[in-house]
């Protein structure tokens, strides 16, 4: 396990996700991103020199389909299926997912 990766460091991580550890936890985490951060290197140490850059894993001069325009909702119809909308502001209401 590297030096540079320790208990502490899972404990600021797991405190900035929110997250309670058992000390096993604690234990197991420190360990498997001590293994990720090495692995990283790992990559990081291949010798890519020569091999063009991509912009995507599986690179295409074609698209798969030709863009079509094709008729819409309006935002009246859009918000009338909706429930609990603002139609005067023109809102859609949903619920609250973070604290606060």
């Amino acid at each position: 396990m590297p030096a540079r990766f320790t208990p502490d460091d899972v404990d600021r991580i797991a405190e900035l996700a929110r997250l309670a550890l058992a000390s096993e936890e604690r234990a197991l985490f420190t360990r498997q991103l001590a293994d990720i951060l090495a692995y990283a290197e790992q990559v990081q140490d291949v010798n890519t020199s020569g091999i063009p850059p991509t912009s995507h894993a599986c690179a295409s001069a074609e698209s798969l389909r030709d863009d079509m325009e094709r008729p819409c909702l309006s935002p009246d119809e859009a918000l009338a299926a909706a429930p609990d909308a603002d139609r005067v502001a023109g809102l859609f209401k949903v619920p609250r997912v973070l604290g606060g």
